[in-house]
């Protein structure tokens, strides 16, 4: 989708605002808590109806009201499209698209598609394994709709036996054994149909990721003079997958009921990151672990921008204030072309050619100069 036009109303901070979008890039400049991020999340928003700050539903209505309204403008293939989102503090919530309820994401998916990049991205690197789980699901789900419908059914059925560990109290009545023998089928059967779609996709996404590590981190003069980068590697790591799932849930299933939890399955699986051979959350350097975060998000926005033909909508929050100015040249200087909002404090980043510069004031937005 290219976005044309956005409307919030009570939305985070924004009592109400207003923003026509440019077919490239949009930079919207303001000092820190002026409610610039807020803009991307309502964006980000009406893609994935959640916050890519992880921010629960009823934290995205201002302060003292019961709910909030973002609405999206926009073309997709020649097609205009409207995205209509009612976010209530309690309660469900209503979305439509051209007038027309929607109740699954899955239905947006076709009308609006982000990539997101910010400074946070550093714990996809640093952090602990949920991060890198996360981004590989936000990135199949944008793929094809039946990877939601494949995360969305483990994710029930996993909390669905979960709830049944925790009630048996460690014990294995023949009601509970038979219970969980049905809900151990259908974990065998989402659970390695979601590790498969997540091993297809980092197969597809290394070479992209190695190359766009490259590319950041000679930039940002991580390489020795003359050397090249050191290589990446990308390797899911699910223990069970030696074994098969079904087998590994037999091996402990006395833990399990004495513990109340699903010990094994994708939700508890990893991506390992490596750099020349060494696991980057432990040996590389700050500056390495940076660019490879940065690759990440870079190498899921082009596996998705040449599945669909088109790009995502890329929403740059911040990101460079926390790279010097060769990587930050570097990495618009690898972005596809499309459109894309980019966020900051300062000056427009070097290596940006913005054809909209918006300045936020005081909550009121009015047209800015460029200085990139």
């Amino acid at each position: 989708m290219h976005l044309d036009h956005l409307w919030l109303n009570d939305f985070r901070s924004w009592e109400e605002a207003e923003l026509t979008l440019a077919g490239g890039l949009t930079v919207i400049r303001g000092n820190n808590a002026a409610g610039k991020t807020n803009l991307l999340e309502a964006i980000g928003y009406l893609a994935t109806l959640s916050s890519f700050r992880g921010a629960p539903n009823e934290s995205l209505v201002r302060a003292g009201c019961t709910q909030a309204v973002v609405r999206g403008e926009g073309r997709r293939a020649g097609r205009d499209l409207l995205v209509e989102a009612e976010i209530r503090v309690t309660g469900r919530g209503r979305v439509a698209l051209n007038r027309q309820p929607v109740r699954r994401t899955a239905d947006l998916l076709d009308a609006v598609r982000v990539s997101v990049f910010s400074p946070d991205d550093l714990v996809l690197v640093k952090g602990p394994p949920g991060g890198r789980r996360r981004w590989l699901d936000d990135a199949l789900v944008a793929l094809h709709p039946r990877n939601d419908a494949i995360r969305r059914e483990f994710e029930r059925v996993i909390r669905q036996r979960t709830a049944l560990l925790g009630q048996a109290g460690g014990r294995l009545t023949p009601e509970v054994a038979t219970t969980l023998d049905v809900w151990d089928t259908k974990l065998v059967e989402t659970g390695e149909a979601l590790a498969d779609a997540r091993t297809t996709f980092l197969d597809r996404a290394e070479p992209l990721v190695a190359k766009a590590y490259g590319d950041l981190a000679g930039a940002g003069g991580d390489a020795i003079s003359g050397v090249a980068p050191a290589p990446v590697a990308l390797t899911y790591d699910a223990p069970w997958r030696a074994q098969g799932l079904a087998a590994a849930l037999a091996e402990v299933r006395t833990q399990e009921l004495r513990r109340g939890v699903s010990l094994v399955g994708p939700h508890r699986d990893d991506v390992i990151l490596t750099v020349g051979g060494m696991a980057a959350r432990t040996q590389a350097s700050q500056g390495e672990q940076r660019s490879l975060a940065l690759a990440l998000r870079l190498a899921a926005h082009l596996v998705v921008a040449e599945e669909l033909g088109e790009p995502p909508v890329l929403l740059l929050d911040d990101v460079f204030s926390e790279l010097d100015a060769d990587r930050s040249r570097a990495l618009f200087d690898h972005l596809p072309p499309g459109q894309s909002l980019l966020t900051t404090t300062g000056s427009v980043p070097e290596g940006a050619r913005p054809e909209r510069v918006l300045e936020v004031v005081d909550g009121v937005i009015s047209e800015g100069g460029g200085d990139g």
